[in-house]
This record gives structure tokens, sequence and C-alpha cells, in this order.
């Protein structure tokens, strides 16, 4: 009979953690759907880039970004998916971007999901339910799924190789390791700048554990994960374009991070007749020798100020669809609190939760060296929000246990009452 009721009530808990986090989902979903379906979408320069690569790759066979001959700008990742719809729909005759911002919006719940994962592994139930509410009603999570930019896609398969890396350390098994590659190998095929993260992911693992082939072994396998999806990338550079392109070779964003504050006519250089990489190495050189302080500032505080200091509003829309009230100051809190999270867990870093602050610092630090946007701090905001989340359950539990009286204190006035 007792192990029955035992049963039973168990069963309910299940039922019970199921409907809560169905409402959660349910909640991200509407949310999404509603924005797509209910404003008009605005189109940005990026777009109308990726539109006319994308016809030129179905109706020519070039695959070029801002180009008719072919390039390796940028990954792969985000224009085969764009090909895809574009196919799918028959775009010659209906417009594509419904399609894709659906796609996204689908995406953008899976994404809520993981984050869900993610925060439960750390912290529990409870902690897994805040984070996904937390991530279900973030503004920029919303608006991104109709912007027809790379950031809903990336976070996305990121916030998947965080958790299948949470499993490598947890699991330490081959196949754990190279599931986490597929995804990183999937990320940076989305976008490039993830891939430093693998060797981050694995230096923190030995640092922690001080098992030197152990990690080595891991490290093996997850890098042959992502080199078996950047295989077919990689091989297409070479024989194209005859160069070994791991990732992408757009210049741009590293060349404009040279300007401090984004006045690009400072008149530092001279920029006639060069290349935009001897410009930026020219202006680097130029900068902290002559002026020291003002690029030291920028390359510091100053890039992260633009990177965090306001949230992605995707490309656009009208009338703003505002998610919930105070979004600004929602934002803030997120990131404030995470600065916060960062160094909680730097101070007791011998844990999994501490892999997202180190990912966290490494992905802002690697950043600094482009220009900044905004739209940078899109898919570093899942891992805020679980640290965030994490951390402060951590407190409010820390903070509980110091208002209850200890047992032997207890104890010990129940005697002198008596």
């Amino acid at each position: 009979m007792f192990i029955a009721t035992f049963k039973a009530g168990a069963g309910r808990r299940s039922r019970w953690h199921l409907a809560v986090l169905a409402a959660i989902i349910v909640l991200a979903a509407y949310l999404r759907f509603d924005f797509v379906a209910s404003v008009a979408h605005k189109v940005s320069h990026d777009t109308i880039n990726y539109d006319i690569m994308v016809r030129q790759l179905l109706e020519k066979g070039i695959y070029a970004y801002k180009d008719t001959e072919p390039n390796a700008q940028v990954t792969p990742g985000y224009p085969l998916l764009m090909a895809a719809v574009y196919e799918a729909v028959d775009y010659k005759h209906h417009d594509p971007y419904p399609a894709i911002r659906y796609l996204q919006v689908l995406m953008s719940v899976a994404t809520v999901y993981l984050i869900y994962l993610l925060a439960r592994k750390l912290g529990g139930q409870a902690v897994g339910w805040i984070a996904a509410l937390a991530a279900a009603i973030y503004p920029p999570f919303v608006w991104t799924t109709g912007a027809i930019l790379t950031e809903t896609m990336a976070a996305l398969f990121f916030t998947l190789y965080v958790y299948l890396q949470l499993l490598v350390f947890e699991r330490r098994t081959w196949l754990s390791a190279l599931l986490a590659g597929l995804a990183m190998g999937v990320t940076v095929l989305t976008r490039s700048e993830f891939l430093i993260l693998i060797g981050a992911s694995y230096v923190f693992l030995w640092l922690w554990k001080r098992d030197f082939v152990g990690t080595l072994k891991l490290l093996a396998c997850t890098v042959l994960g992502a080199a078996v999806v950047l295989s077919p990338w990689v091989i297409r550079n070479a024989v194209t374009l005859h160069e070994l392109v791991v990732a992408s070779t757009q210049v741009n964003p590293f060349a404009a991070g040279t300007y401090p504050n984004k006045n690009y006519e400072d008149g530092l250089v001279d920029r006639h007749g060069k290349t935009q990489m001897e410009v930026a190495k020219e202006r680097l050189r130029v900068g902290f020798s002559e002026h020291t302080w003002t690029f030291v500032k920028w390359y510091t505080v100053g890039k992260l100020k633009y990177i965090y200091g306001g949230m992605f509003f995707g490309s656009g829309h009208s009338p703003i669809y505002p998610v919930i009230p105070m979004r600004g100051a929602y934002h803030l809190g997120i990131v404030g609190m995470g600065v916060v999270s960062i160094l909680a867990l730097a101070r007791r870093w011998r844990q999994p939760a501490a892999l997202l602050a180190v990912l966290l610092v490494v992905i802002s630090a690697t950043r600094l060296a482009f220009v900044p946007e905004y739209r940078y701090n899109f898919t570093a905001m899942p891992l805020f929000i679980v640290i965030d989340v994490l951390v402060g359950a951590a407190i409010v539990k820390a903070l509980v246990s110091l208002r209850r009286p200890k047992p032997a204190a207890a104890s010990e006035t129940r005697g002198n009452a008596g």
C-alpha cells in the first residue's frame, strides 16, 4: 500500500511539473506567434544582402556575400536554411520571409526549453521553471523571430552546445563529447565566433579535474565532432577559393572595431590605397601608442557598454510589440545580476555552473576585438538568465536559512521555557 501511495504521489508531482513547464512553453509560443502575425516587420540591410546571396545561390550556383564571385565572407548555416525555405515555398511566386519567421518562432521556443533543461540540470526543477519563464518573456527573444538574421538560430545551437558540454562533464564519455562537437560545428556554421569556446571549455575542465589525459581524450572527440560538421565547408573553400578557411573571411567587423565610439571619420590614419586589414593594423598601432587611454578605454569598458548596455530589437517592427512593461530595466537587471553571478561563481568555481561564467567571459573578451553592437549580446543572454536564476536562488536559500533558528538554539529555548 505504501509503495502504491508513493507511486501515486510521484505521478501527481510529475504531472504537476509537466503542467507548469507546458504553461511556460505555451506562453512563449503565444508571444512569438502573436508578434510575428500582428506587426509589420522591417527588413535590415543585412537581410537584403542575404536575400541577394540566396537568390544568386539558387539561380546561378554561386555562394557569395556582397559579391558575384565565390567567397567565404559568411558561414553557410543560415544562408542554406534560407535557401531551403525559399525552395519549399516557391520563392519566385511567394514571399519566403513569413515562413522563415514562423520557423524562427519554433527555434526560439526550442531555445526556451533548452534553457529550462540547462537550468534544471544545474539548480533543480524550480530553477528550471524560473529560467524558462524569464526567457519566455525576455523581449529580444520575441522580437528577433521577426528578423531575417542569424541570431535566433545561433542562440538555439549555442545553448544546445552548452547543455551537451555539461553532459560531457557529467558523463565523461566519448559519445557525449562527440555530440557536443557536432552541436558546436552547427553553431560555428551559423556564427563563426564561437569556435574558440571549445578550447575554453576543456581548459576549464582540466583546471577543475586535473585529469590531463582524460580531458585531452574528450577534447579530441569534441574537435572531431566539430570537424565532421565543418569539413564540407572547409573542403569547399579549399577547392573553390584555394584557401584554408574554417570559419569566415569577413574583415569589416574587425576593422570597424578600431574606431573609438564609432567615429569613422576621425582621420587617425591615411586610408587611401590600403586594404581594410592594413588600415585596421595601422590604426591599432597608432591608436595604442599615441592615444593610449582612448584606445584602452574603448577596447574595455567602451565596447562592453555598447554590447550589453541595451537590448537588441531585431530588424525593427511597427507598431511596437512591448512584450512586458519596463523592458529596458529588465534587460539591464539581467546583465547587472549577471555580473554578480559571474563573480559569485568565480569564488566557488569548481562546479559545472562555472562553465557558463567562463564562456560568458571568453565570448565577451573575444567580441572586444570587433565592432560592438547590441545584437552581439543576444546569444549570451540565455547563459546570463540561467546563472542569474541559479545564483539568485542560492542567495534566497541562504537568507532563508539565516532566518531559521538553529536546532541547538531551538532546543535550548524550549528547555528554558520548561
